[in-house]
Order: structure tokens, then sequence, then C-alpha cells
């Protein structure tokens, strides 16, 4: 490959920008795809990039009699979640066990310490700034677990505008419902108050911090890989 492919790939990482390699197996020559790119590279092998970014795996693809090999370079999936509380603690072990990247949100700095979370990315503004910096991307869940207004709506407002695949929120159906009238008056559209998933988590009779946090997982892991 050559080198200024590599470097382009590795830029494009940095900066969460999904990319293709394509490589004619018929020629040897490689090309770097990104979505909806429309100059300098032919509809069909946009299109079949697309195709391999969603499924997040590598394939031949038939174009106009040529195999094509084309492999995937999706940015790594991250969780952003919003409270550093018992079960954030969890999922932030969790998570990187399936390669989530997680990054942790409260401005309550007695909270979100190291100690509490070690090797963890703490971000300790506001949700609505810090994910207004974080930018969810298609590669992006969120999720509100601090049954603070304060803080979990503005996270939830902010991520509901974004291209985030999983957005979830922790409590009771009773405290859901309030919940969603307070977003339908920042106005929230009904569109986007169906994206959130509450009660948060896959329904496997979770008690525990730690069996929380893996119903959660496993819920996003389900969005992301389903979708």
């Amino acid at each position: 490959m050559k080198r200024a492919l590599l470097e382009e790939l590795a830029a494009r990482s940095r900066d969460r920008e999904p990319r293709v390699l394509a490589t004619d197996l018929a020629t040897g020559a490689s090309a770097v795809v990104r979505p909806h790119q429309s100059e300098g590279i032919r509809p069909d092998l946009v299109a079949a990039a697309e195709s391999a970014l969603s499924r997040d795996a590598a394939a031949v693809h038939e174009l106009a009699g040529s195999p094509w090999f084309l492999r995937p370079f999706n940015p790594p999936p991250r969780i952003l979640v919003v409270g550093a509380v018992h079960i954030a603690q969890a999922l932030a072990a969790l998570g990187p066990l399936v390669g989530f990247e997680i990054i942790v949100i409260d401005p309550r700095t007695a909270w979100a310490t190291s100690e509490r979370f070690p090797g963890v990315r703490l971000v300790t503004t506001w949700p609505e700034p810090a994910l207004a910096e974080l930018a969810p991307d298609p590669r992006t869940a969120v999720v509100a677990l601090t049954h603070d207004p304060k803080l979990d709506d503005p996270a939830l407002v902010r991520a509901l505008a974004s291209d985030a695949f999983y957005v979830g929120a922790l409590g009771s159906r009773r405290t859901h419902a309030r919940r969603m009238e307070r977003l339908r008056d920042h106005g929230v559209s009904a569109a986007e108050l169906e994206r959130i998933h509450a009660p948060i988590g896959l329904d496997l009779g979770a008690r525990t911090p730690a069996e929380i946090a893996l119903a959660v997982l496993a819920e996003i892991l389900a969005a992301l890989r389903n979708r």
C-alpha cells in the first residue's frame, strides 16, 4: 500500500471520519473512498464502500465485471456516559472488553475522578457543551444516567439532534413519561423522542449496577450490529 494512502487513513481515523480502502484485485490499484463521495470515484464503488462501512466487514465486490476488495475503516465505537454514577463505573469496565471507548461526562468533580474511573476519559464540563464538542456520530452511543434533569435533559436534547446510533436514559416508565413532557417543551420532535431507549437496557431482570450496565451494553451492541 502506498504511504500516502496509509497517511490518509490514519488522519481520517484521528478525525473519526469513516473510510474504505478499495483495491482492484485485477490490477492492484488502490484508492481511499469516503461515504457519499461524488468526485473522482465511480458511483458503484462509492455505493459498495458505504455498504462495507454499514456492515463493518471486509468483502470482495464484483463491480462492472472486476473484483474489488473493500476494507472498511470505521472510527471505533464509543459510549458517551452522562453521569459518573455506579452504573457508569461498571459500564466503564465492561465497555472496552467489547471494543467500546468510554467517555464519562459529569461536572460534579467529586464524582468524576480518576480514582473512581481509572484510565477513563473524564469530561467535567456540563453535558450540553460537552456533547457539542464531542459531536456524536453514527458510531456513538449516548446514555444519560444521573436522574437529574439539569444534566440528563440537555444531554438528551443534544444527542437526539445528532447522528448517534443509540440514545438511552435511566429511569422508570413514570420517570420517563415526565422526561418526555420536559423534552417536548424543549422542542424535541415526536420522531426524535421515539429514538430514546427507556427504560434503558435489555430486559434481563438486572438489579445491581453491574447487571444494569451489562443490560445497557447488550442493548447498545444490538443497536450497533443490527441497524
